[in-house]
């Protein structure tokens, strides 16, 4: 009599065939991750770009005061006698600051406008250590040229005085100063990477 011996086979054991999943999962993190630094990458070179600008533009303005400064002290030499009643060519002076072309129209900026101006209304300083270039304009704030008290127009601070009366038999003085012309000097700075400010100062004489 033959006995039969039956071997069970465990498929338990035998290996399965890969779907590749698990791959596909991790190709697509690692393709999240990639752009997530990419992105990271581009805002921090924007932060440092703005940082930059920021640091190019303070610049400028800073360099403004010695447009100011000097503008003033061409403004202080000259305030003696007639000579500030005219243009000053190669000054950047103008006498009539007040007439309408010597201003920015509705919706002109001021670098647009600048644009427009003569080289002989513009005053240029020689360029600083940072790269900057200071040039400006000093407009006397009157209607026309000519004497501030001949019919010129101008914009002039008040006469100020202590009123007399009782304030004076109280023993008070009566104080007058007089009328000083306003002047605006208006400063554009040209600095690198195409940094363009203006400062604009307003002064009395």
């Amino acid at each position: 009599m033959l006995n039969k011996v039956v071997i069970m086979q465990d498929r338990s054991s035998a290996p399965r065939a890969q779907s590749g999943i698990v791959l596909i999962v991790a190709l697509i993190v690692l393709i999240a991750m990639t752009l997530a630094g990419i992105a990271m990458i581009r805002s921090v070179d924007l932060t440092n770009l703005i940082a930059g600008n920021l640091a190019f533009k303070q610049a400028a303005t800073h360099s403004g005061d010695t447009g100011v400064e000097a503008a003033f002290a061409f403004l202080d030499a000259n305030r003696a006698g007639t000579f500030l009643h005219n243009d000053v060519a190669n000054q950047g002076y103008s006498a009539n600051g007040n007439d309408v072309t010597r201003s920015p129209v509705a919706g002109q900026t001021w670098e647009a406008y600048w644009a427009t101006l003569p080289a002989n209304r513009i005053r240029t300083l020689a360029t600083d250590a940072s790269g900057n270039t200071v040039s400006y304009i000093i407009d006397r704030l009157c209607a026309s040229a000519g004497s501030p008290t001949g019919g010129a127009n101008c914009s002039a601070s008040t006469v100020s005085s202590v009123a007399s009366g009782s304030g004076e038999e109280g023993g008070e003085k009566a104080i007058t100063s007089p009328s000083a012309i306003y002047y605006r000097i208006t400063v554009r700075i040209a600095g690198p990477h195409n940094t363009v400010s203006f400062v604009q100062s307003t002064v009395t004489l």
